[in-house]
């Protein structure tokens, strides 16, 4: 959590999208909830995700692999994703 990075000084940059902004949640009327990457700042590998709101057990699945391989704040955002989707 940021608490816990707060305490061991970790230096992290966090991302923040609130499902109001995704035209898929907006649409089935699930706009209520968020997503948060938090990534090392200087390396901007993924450290933590945190994501509120519906559908969220299984969109967590892609952060944990991207945690499990290392992956970056980068890697993720250049991935291609279909639209309208929650996990976009």
């Amino acid at each position: 959590t940021e608490e816990e990075f707060g305490e061991a000084n970790v230096a992290y940059n966090k991302g923040n999208f609130p499902f109001s902004a995704n035209s898929r949640a907006l649409v089935t009327d699930n706009s209520v909830g968020f997503g948060k990457v938090l990534a090392d700042e200087s390396t901007g590998k993924i450290l933590g995700v945190h994501i509120m709101g519906p559908n969220a057990g299984e969109m967590i699945a892609e952060g944990v692999l991207a945690m499990e391989y290392g992956a970056s704040s980068e890697d993720v955002a250049r991935t291609c994703y279909a639209h309208p989707t929650l996990s976009e």
